[in-house]
């Protein structure tokens, strides 16, 4: 594996779209200080997926976009291509190279791209772990990073040396793996507090729906009632809706009401 080409357009101290092409020798860029030649490597790391703005020297994330000068103004987006040999198909793609593409505007708003089809940050994360390539990777070495590494903390250094193992892809998966669950037993715990909450209701709401029946109830005997001398029955026969009314009106009164619309219905 190996860089074939690098293509840089707004990006820090490049306003015009420039191509830089890599040999498979060894490539050696040279220049005075302040000519721009660390903004190659962190347009490296920047189109890889690096976050942090103080990694690529910056205090904030919109600073990777060309400023201006007296003679020229400023750009309103960044965009940077990596062009990665593929051939003993090192990543999990089928082309014989990979274009990674990163394009961010001073709107705060960030483009992905894998070979020119739109993706997510995560899906350039998930195709350079295990690479030695990516955030965590130890494809660039800086000024200052073997120190950073001896005396960062050990789960710092565990990190590049998972990377280096070819273990990250599975840590990164058993640490998504771990939140999904965490998420799921809180969804439940909130579940459950939901449901202790209505079982205390259930009760109250069974009394009142008891009630309510007999109402309704109530209701339908005193309206057939009042119908009945309309229907040709005598006073005597509405005997039978009092009789009904002293048995249990949830039950037997629904059955009255059932027997006296289909009966004077």
């Amino acid at each position: 594996m190996y860089l074939k080409a690098l293509e840089i357009q707004g990006f820090k101290s490049f306003p015009d779209k420039t191509r830089i092409t890599f040999e498979k020798d060894i490539t050696a860029i040279v220049g005075p200080n302040g000519s721009g030649k660390s903004n190659i490597s962190d347009a490296i790391l920047w189109v890889m997926g690096e976050q942090r703005s103080k990694t690529l020297r910056g205090g904030k994330m919109e600073d990777v976009i060309f400023g201006g000068t007296e003679k020229r103004g400023a750009l309103g987006f960044a965009q940077v291509s990596l062009i990665i040999d593929n051939s003993e198909r090192i990543f999990d793609c089928d082309n014989t190279e990979l274009m990674l593409t990163r394009r961010y505007y001073r709107s705060g708003d960030s483009e992905y791209y894998i070979n020119r089809e739109a993706v997510r940050l995560k899906d350039i994360n998930s195709l350079l772990m295990d690479t030695g390539l990516g955030r965590d990777g130890y494809s660039i070495i800086g000024q200052g990073r073997i120190a950073e590494i001896v005396s960062s903390k050990s789960s710092e250094r565990r990190e590049v040396f998972e990377e280096a193992a070819g273990i990250s892809r599975y840590r990164s998966r058993k640490e998504e793996s771990e939140r999904k669950l965490q998420k799921t037993e809180e969804n439940l715990l909130r579940i459950n507090d939901k449901i202790d909450e209505l079982e205390l209701q259930v009760e109250p709401l069974k009394r009142q729906s008891e009630t309510a029946k007999k109402y309704l109830v109530l209701v339908i005997c005193l309206e057939l009632f009042v119908k009945l001398p309309e229907r040709g029955f005598h006073l005597g026969d509405s005997c039978i809706v009092f009789f009904y009314l002293r048995l249990d009106l949830a039950d037997a009164g629904l059955r009255l009401g059932n027997v006296f619309f289909h009966t004077l219905g």
